[in-house]
């Protein structure tokens, strides 16, 4: 038998068996800036960033280390709560970039 990813469940016989988390995060650029994102691996997502192959942004501020994530069960959900951080300020953002969910347990 053979499953099928599709938009981060696994499709087995057109039945949706797992779905995989999505992960909104805070990357802390060099010159110190935040990046705010979203991925569905990220160890992955963070090498990305640090090979030159993630977001334009990232690219001339390397390395890039993230510092903060929160994981959702949808890609909209995690897009809303990018969005939603998107808006917030500078300080409200390095607020949460020290709040309760430290990178440090991803790896």
């Amino acid at each position: 038998m053979r499953g099928i990813i599709y938009q981060n469940q696994i499709r087995l016989n057109n039945q949706y068996l797992i779905s995989m988390p999505h992960f909104f995060y805070l990357a802390r650029c060099r010159d110190n800036s935040l990046y705010c994102g979203s991925c569905v691996n990220l160890l992955e997502r963070e090498e990305k960033h640090n090979s030159g192959k993630g977001a334009k942004y990232t690219r001339s501020r390397r390395p890039v280390k993230i510092v903060y994530f929160e994981e959702f069960k949808t890609l909209a959900e995690v897009r809303r709560r990018e969005a939603q951080v998107k808006k917030l300020s500078k300080v409200k953002k390095e607020r949460l970039a020290q709040g309760k969910r430290s990178a440090k347990s991803m790896y």
